[in-house]
C-alpha cells in the first residue's frame, strides 16, 4: 500500500485514503486494525511538501475530525488520535487551515472519561503546539490555564498538568510568558495532593519547564529544588533506619545479607517510587541548566543524594546516580575551565594530572566535593558488592567522575574501593558490558592515583585481568589488555624515583604469556590486535630485561605485524617505546628488517605513519647506529628528501633531526645524496613558514654537518650557501627585499649557530658584516641581513671588541628602510643582551638625548628584558640595572610621543614587573593616581603584558592589584577605558583566576561600555560634507570582545540571562561609513556580518525537530524570496555539507 499511494494517480489515492476512513468506522475490529496500519503506512510513504501529501491529509484529517467526537467504541478514538498525532508530527506545517478544528477536537477529548483517550489527546497536542499560530497557541494556554485554576476534578486536573509537561517539551519557548503562572499553580498540586501519580505529572511539568524555560524559571529554581529534595526521600512504605542498624552492625557478613537484598522488597500499590523518579529527574534538570548555582547544589542537593544511594528502588537508583554524574561533569566543566589556562607548572607546562587537585578555597566547588569524598565512598561500599548490575555500573559511573573531577580522589579509600573491583571482575555471572564498565573504571583510577596507591593490590588485580585477557568478547579483551600496560608501568616505573613492586618478574612473565597469545592469533578484532601489541611494547619497554628469552620469540612477531597495513602504525610506536627503554634492550635481532620497513613507510601517504616512523628510526638509529651497514644508512637517506618541504614542518623537522643523528653515526653515508638534501634544506630556509622547532632542526643539521667534518661542508663552505640568495639574488625588484622577510631571521640564526660552532671564524665574519653594513653599494637586503646576524651573533658572544659597532649600528636608525630600522633596534638589544655592562649605559644616554630614535630606542631594551627573561642566572645579571630602566620607562611614558611609543613602554614595564614582582608591582600601582591620561594608560596596558600564559609567581601578586588597576575601567579618559577593556580581555584569556573573583562588581561596568553613548559621537564638518564620528566605537568593540572571552573562561560566573540582553543590543550596533575609501570595507563587514547570521541559521537548521518551528519556516521564505542572500545561503549550506554537518532534508 506504500508504495502503491505514489505510484497511482491522485484520485486513486483519496479514493483509497477514503476507503480507510470508512474501515476505521466500521463494527469489524479486524477491518478496523487493517484501516489504521493502513492510514498509517499512507501517511508515512507519502513525499513532504508535495501537492499530494497537502491534499491527502487535508482529507484524512476531516474524516478523523468527525470521528474523534462520534465514535462509540474507544478503540476507535484511539487509533483515530493516533493517526491525528502522526500527521501533525510530520505535515503539521502544511495544515494551517485545520488548526483551529484539530485543537477544538483535541481540547473536548481532555475532559474524556476514558484515561487512554486524554493521554492520546495530549500526545497529539503536543505535535500541534509546534506549528500552530500564535493566537491558536494563546488560547489553547489560556483555556488550560482557566481549567488548572478552576481544578474540578483530580482526574482531569491531573490530565491537564500532563498536558502542560507535553507543550512546554515540544514547544520551547513559546509557554516561557506562562510561567509565572504555572509555577504556583504546580507547586500548589505537588505540595497538596495526596495521589502520587499526580505529584509525578507535576514533577515532570517542573523538570520540562526548567529546561525549555530557564530565563522565565529563574525565580523559581530554589523553590523547586527544595520540593524535588522533600520528594528524593519520599518513600512512606518502606523503614530505611533498620538498614542503617545492619550497616553500623559490621560489614563482614555482607554475602549474607544479599540473601535479603532491599530490592526484594516489592508492594504492587506502592507508586511512590514514580515520585522520587521524577524528583530525580528534575533535579537532574536543574544541575545540567543551571552550573552558576554550583556552590548551593554542594551545599544543599549533593548531600540529599548521596544519602538516597541506598535508594530501593533499581530504576530510581540509576536516576539518582545520573543527577549526581551530572553535577560532578559541571564541577569537571569549571574545572577545567579554571586549569586550562592556570594550572602550569614553573617551566610553563601543564600538568595535567596535578592540574584537578587544584582547590582553590574552602568555598570552591572542587574542595566542597574533597570533603564529601568520604560520605560518598561510605555510601557506595556496600553497593559496589550488590547482586544488581545496573546498580554497579551505576557506582562506577559516580566513581569515575569523581576520578576524573578531583585527581587521587580515592587515595585514602582505596581499600573501600577495591573489594567491589574485585567482585565485579570475579563474579562468574556478570555480563560482558559490567566486565567492559570495570575495567574501565579500573583504567580511570589507575590513570589519576600515584603508583604506590595500588601497591598493597597489585597482587590481587593482576591475576584477575589477565584471566580477562582470556574471555569470549573481543571488547572485553581490549580493555584488559589496556589495563595490563597501565599496571606495568606501575609495578616497574623506569623514572628511577619510584619503588618498585616486589614480585613484579612473576607478573610479568604471566602477562606476556597472556598477551603474545593475543599478539600470534591473526584472525582477532582489530581493536585487541592494536592493544595487544602496544602491551607487548610497554611490558618489554618496563620489563624487558627479565625476558630476554622471550624476546627472540617476540619480536619477529612485531616485524610481521609492521608488514600488516591495519597494524604497522601502532606497531611502529610500539618499537618506538621499546627503543626508547633505559635497559637498553637489544634489537639487533630485527634491525636490519624493521629499518627497512620504517624507510619505505616514509613512501606512504599517511602522515600520521610518517612522523612515527621518523621518531622510531631516529631512535633505533641514535642506539644502534654503529651497527648497521652503510647501505641501511644510504637507504634511509634516500627517502629523506622529499619530507623537507615548507608543507610539512613538524616532518620536516623530523627528517632534519634524523639526518643530523645519520650524520653522527655514519658521516659517509650522506655523500650519496648531500645535494638532494641540500636543494630541500636550503629551499625550506627561504620559505616565510619556517620558525620553532623545524628552524632548530634545521640548524642542528647545518652544524652537524661542521662538527662531522662533511666534505665541502665547512664553515666558510655553508656560510657562503647561506648567504648565496642575498648577496646574490635571482631576481630582484628595485627597493624590494632579495627574500621573504623572515627568511632573513632564518638565515641570520643559521650563521649565528655556525659561528659558535666555529668560533675561530667570530672576528673575520663580524668584520665581514660590519664592512657590508657601512658600504655605500649594499642593498637594503644585506644590510638588513648583517643587522640581523650581527644580533643573533652578539647575543652569544661578547662583542665588546669590535669598538665601532655602536656606532655603525645606531647610524642604521637614520635609515629610510623601515626593515633596515627594525632589524638594527633587534641588532642593538640583542648585542646589549650579550655585554650588558658596556651596551645598556650606551642604551640609557641614546633614550635621553634622541627623541626621533625613541621607539627604536625602546624596542632595542625590550629585547633586552626578553632576552634576559630567559632563565635565572640573565634576570640576576639584568638585577643591577632594573631600577634605572624602570625610572627611564616612565620618564619616555610622561614625555610627549605617539601611542607607538606608549605600547612599547607599556610591554618592556609589563616584562620588568614579571622579573621581580615583589619590588616593582607596588610601585606601577602608585603610578594610577598619576595626573597623566598618558601614565595611566601605559600603567594599565603593562599590566595585559605582564599576564603571562605560563604560571609565574607574579599571579598572586598581581591578583591583589587586579581590582585597582580594572577601576580604569571607569576612568574620564576613554583612551585609558579602552586600555582596561583590553587588559581585562587579556586576562580573562590567559589567567582567568586573577579576575573570576570581582566579576560581580567587574560585569556592570563591562556591559555599560557595550551602550552607545551619545556624548562620545560628533559631527565633523568636512568642506560641505558633515561626518559623524563615534569616538566609543572602539570601546565598544573591546567590551565585546571581552564578553566573548568571559563566556569561555567563566561561564559559571555569568547570569547568561543578563549577558544575552546585552548581545542583543549589540547586535543592533552599526558601524559608521568614516570616509569615502572605507566603503569597500564597510560592505564586505556586512556582508560578513550576513554570512556570520546564515551560519548560525544553519546550526538551528540542525536541531531536531526544528523544520515544524513555524517562525524558522517563514524566516526561511523570507530568505529564499532574496536572489542575493538566497545564493550566499546555498554557498553556506554546501560547504557545511562538505564538512559533514548535518541539516534537515526538508529544508535543504
Amino acid at each position: 500500500l506504500g508504495l502503491l499511494v505514489t505510484k497511482v494517480k491522485e484520485k486513486y489515492v483519496e479514493k483509497i485514503a477514503n476507503s480507510l476512513c470508512d474501515g476505521m468506522k466500521s463494527s469489524s475490529e479486524q477491518l478496523r486494525d487493517i484501516s489504521s496500519i493502513g492510514l498509517k503506512t499512507v501517511i508515512a510513504d507519502i513525499a513532504f511538501q508535495s501537492q499530494l501529501a497537502v491534499l491527502l491529509c487535508k482529507l484524512i484529517v476531516s474524516r478523523l475530525l468527525s470521528v474523534i467526537p462520534t465514535a462509540q467504541d474507544p478503540s476507535v478514538q484511539l487509533e483515530a488520535l493516533d493517526i491525528l498525532g502522526d500527521i501533525l508530527k510530520k505535515y503539521g506545517g502544511l495544515l494551517s487551515d485545520h488548526h483551529s478544528s484539530v485543537q477544538q477536537c483535541l481540547i473536548l477529548q481532555m475532559t474524556n472519561s476514558r484515561l487512554a483517550v486524554r493521554k492520546r489527546a495530549t500526545i497529539a497536542l503536543g505535535q500541534l503546539v509546534i506549528c500552530n499560530s500564535s493566537s491558536l497557541f494563546t488560547e489553547l494556554m489560556r483555556h488550560l490555564i482557566t481549567e488548572l485554576n478552576q481544578n474540578r476534578s483530580l482526574s482531569t486536573t491531573r490530565t491537564y498538568v500532563q498536558c502542560v509537561a507535553t507543550i512546554s517539551r515540544q514547544a520551547g519557548h513559546r509557554i516561557g510568558n506562562y510561567v509565572d503562572t504555572l509555577m504556583p499553580l504546580l507547586f500548589t498540586f505537588s505540595m497538596q495532593q495526596d495521589d502520587d501519580e499526580f505529584k509525578d505529572y507535576c514533577l515532570q511539568a517542573l523538570e520540562s519547564l526548567v529546561l525549555r524555560c530557564p530565563k522565565e524559571a529563574t525565580p523559581y529554581v530554589m523553590k523547586i529544588v527544595e520540593i524535588c529534595l522533600q520528594y528524593l526521600k519520599y518513600d512512606p512504605n518502606y523503614n530505611y533506619d533498620s538498614d542503617e542498624d545492619e550497616d553500623m552492625e559490621g560489614e563482614d557478613d555482607i554475602d549474607e545479607d544479599d540473601d535479603d537484598d532491599q530490592g526484594d522488597y516489592s508492594d504492587d500499590d506502592d507508586v511512590s517510587w514514580k515520585v522520587r523518579r521524577a524528583a530525580s529527574r528534575c533535579i537532574n534538570a536543574v544541575i545540567r541548566s543551571r552550573p552558576e548555582l554550583l556552590h548551593e547544589f554542594y551545599r544543599h542537593v549533593s548531600p540529599t543524594l548521596i544519602s538516597r544511594f541506598k535508594e530501593r528502588e533499581e530504576n530510581v537508583k540509576s536516576d539518582i546516580f545520573a543527577a549526581y554524574v551530572s553535577l560532578l561533569r559541571q564541577t569537571r566543566t569549571l574545572a577545567t575551565v579554571e586549569t586550562r589556562v592556570d594550572a602550569m607548572d614553573e617551566d610553563g607546562i601543564v600538568t595535567t594530572n596535578q592540574s584537578s587537585t587544584l582547590i582553590k578555597d574552602d568555598k570552591s566547588p572542587n574542595s566542597m566535593l574533597q570533603g564529601q569524598i568520604p560520605s560518598i565512598v561510605k555510601a557506595l561500599h556496600k553497593l559496589l558488592r550488590d547482586k544488581s548490575i545496573k546498580t554497579r555500573q551505576g557506582c562506577f559511573s559516580v566513581l569515575s567522575e569523581v576520578c576524573l573531577v578531583l585527581y587521587g580522589s580515592l587515595n585514602s579509600h582505596m581499600a573501600s574501593v577495591m573489594p567491589g573491583i574485585v567482585y565485579s571482575l570475579s563474579d562468574k555471572s556478570s555480563t560482558s558490558n559490567m566486565k567492559i564498565d570495570t575495567l574501565l573504571f579500573l583504567q580511570c583510577v589507575l590513570t589519576h592515583h600515584e603508583a604506590e596507591v595500588f601497591y598493597p593490590h597489585i597482587d590481587v588485580l593482576v591475576p584477575l585481568v589477565i584471566d580477562k585477557v582470556s574471555d569470549m568478547f573481543y571488547k572485553v579483551v581490549s580493555e584488559a589488555l589496556f589495563v595490563l600496560q597501565q599496571l606495568i608501568k606501575i609495578m616497574r616505573p623506569l623514572d628511577g624515583n619510584k619503588p618498585i613492586v616486589t614480585r613484579y618478574d612473576m607478573h610479568a612473565r604471566n602477562i606476556y604469556r597472556s598477551t603474545v597469545s593475543r599478539l600470534e592469533t591473526a584472525d582477532i578484532d582489530q581493536e585487541v590486535k592494536e592493544r595487544a601489541i602496544m602491551c607487548m611494547g610497554h611490558l618489554i619497554c618496563n620489563m624487558g630485561d627479565i625476558l630476554e628469552a622471550e624476546l627472540k620469540s617476540c619480536l619477529p612477531i612485531l616485524v610481521s605485524r609492521l608488514r600488516n597495513d591495519s597494524t604497522r602504525l601502532c606497531t611502529v610506536k610500539a618499537i618506538t617505546t621499546i627503543a626508547n627503554s633505559p635497559l637498553n634492550l637489544n634489537l639487533t635481532l630485527i634491525l636490519p628488517e624493521g629499518i627497512q620497513l620504517l624507510s619505505s613507510f616514509l613512501r606512504k601517504n599517511s602522515r600520521a605513519l610518517k612522523l612515527s616512523s621518523l621518531t622510531a628510526l631516529n631512535v633505533l638509529i641514535r642506539k644502534f647506529g654503529l651497527v648497521m651497514n652503510n647501505q641501511l644508512c644510504v637507504d634511509v637517506f634516500s627517502e629523506i628528501p622529499l619530507l623537507i618541504n615548507e608543507s610539512d614542518l613538524h616532518v620536516s623537522q623530523l627528517a632534519l633531526e634524523l639526518i643530523t643523528t645519520l650524520i653522527q653515526i655514519n658521516p659517509n653515508s650522506f655523500m650519496k645524496h648531500r645535494e638532494n638534501i641540500l636543494r630541500e634544506v636550503l629551499l625550506l630556509l627561504k620559505s616565510p613558514l619556517l620558525q620553532g622547532g623545524a628552524l632548530n632542526a634545521l640548524q642542528g643539521f647545518l652544524c652537524g654537518t661542521i662538527k662531522n667534518s662533511i666534505p665541502n661542508m665547512s664553515p666558510n663552505d655553508v656560510l657562503q650557501m647561506l648567504t648565496h640568495p642575498i648577496y646574490n639574488p635571482e631576481s630582484q625588484a628595485q627597493g624590494s627585499l632579495a627574500i621573504h622577510k623572515q627568511a632573513f631571521y632564518s638565515i641570520a640564526k643559521c650563521v649565528a649557530g655556525i659561528i659558535t660552532e666555529s668560533s675561530d671564524l667570530c672576528s673575520t665574519v663580524v668584520q665581514k658584516l660590519i664592512g657590508d653594513l657601512e658600504s655605500a653599494s649594499s642593498s637594503v637586503s644585506v644590510r638588513m641581513f648583517t643587522l640581523l646576524a650581527l644580533g643573533e651573533i652578539g647575543r652569544i658572544l661578547n662583542m665588546s671588541a669590535f669598538q665601532n659597532l655602536k656606532s655603525v649600528i645606531t647610524s642604521a636608525f637614520s635609515s629610510l628602510s623601515e626593515e633596515i630600522k627594525s632589524a638594527a633596534s633587534f641588532a642593538l638589544g640583542n648585542i646589549a643582551a650579550g655585554n650588558l655592562a658596556e651596551y645598556l649605559p650606551f642604551i640609557f644616554k641614546e633614550i635621553e638625548s634622541e627623541s626621533k630614535k625613541q621607539y627604536l630606542l625602546l624596542h632595542s631594551l625590550k629585547e633586552i628584558i626578553v632576552c634576559q627573561s630567559s632563565h635565572s642566572a640573565a634576570v640576576q645579571s639584568l638585577a643591577p640595572y632594573v631600577s634605572t630602566i624602570w625610572n627611564l620607562l616612565f620618564q619616555s611614558c610622561e614625555k610627549a610621543g605617539g601611542e607607538g611609543i606608549r605600547n612599547m613602554v607599556a610591554e618592556c614595564l609589563g616584562k620588568l614587573t614579571i622579573l621581580d614582582p615583589e619590588n616593582l608591582l607596588p610601585d606601577l600601582h602608585n603610578h594610577l593616581a598619576s595626573s597623566s591620561s598618558f601614565v595611566r594608560c601605559t600603567v594599565v596596558n603593562s599590566v595585559k603584558f605582564a599576564i603571562s600564559e605560563q604560571h609565574h609567581q607574579v599571579d598572586l601578586k598581581l591578583k591583589q592589584y587586579m581590582g585597582d588597576f580594572l577601576r580604569s575601567l571607569e576612568d574620564a579618559d576613554p583612551n585609558v577605558r579602552r586600555v582596561a577593556l583590553v587588559t581585562l580581555n587579556s586576562a580573562a584569556h590567559n589567567k582567568p583566576s586573577l579576575i573570576k573573583d570581582m566579576l560581580d562588581v567587574i560585569l556592570p561596568s563591562l556591559y555599560d561600555k557595550t551602550i552607545i553613548r551619545k556624548d562620545m559621537i560628533r559631527e565633523v564638518e568636512m568642506g560641505p560634507f558633515k561626518h559623524t564620528v563615534d569616538d566609543g566605537l572602539d570601546i565598544r568593540k573591546a567590551a565585546f570582545e571581552c564578553m566573548y572571552t568571559l563566556l569561555d573562561t567563566c561561564l559559571d560566573k555569568l547570569d547568561i540571562f543578563q549577558f544575552l540582553n546585552y548581545v542583543e543590543e549589540g547586535l543592533k550596533d552599526h558601524y559608521d561609513i568614516k570616509v569615502a575609501l572605507a566603503v569597500k570595507q564597510e560592505f564586505e563587514k556586512q556582508n560578513e556580518l550576513k554570512r556570520s547570521a546564515l551560519r548560525a541559521l544553519t546550526s538551528l537548521m540542525k536541531i531536531p525537530d526544528s523544520d515544524k518551528s513555524l517562525q524558522l519556516s517563514e524566516f526561511l521564505q523570507q530568505i529564499n524570496s532574496n536572489p542575493a542572500i538566497s545564493s550566499m545561503f546555498e554557498t553556506i549550506k554546501n560547504d557545511e555539507s562538505g564538512s559533514g554537518s548535518f541539516i534537515h532534508t526538508e529544508f535543504k
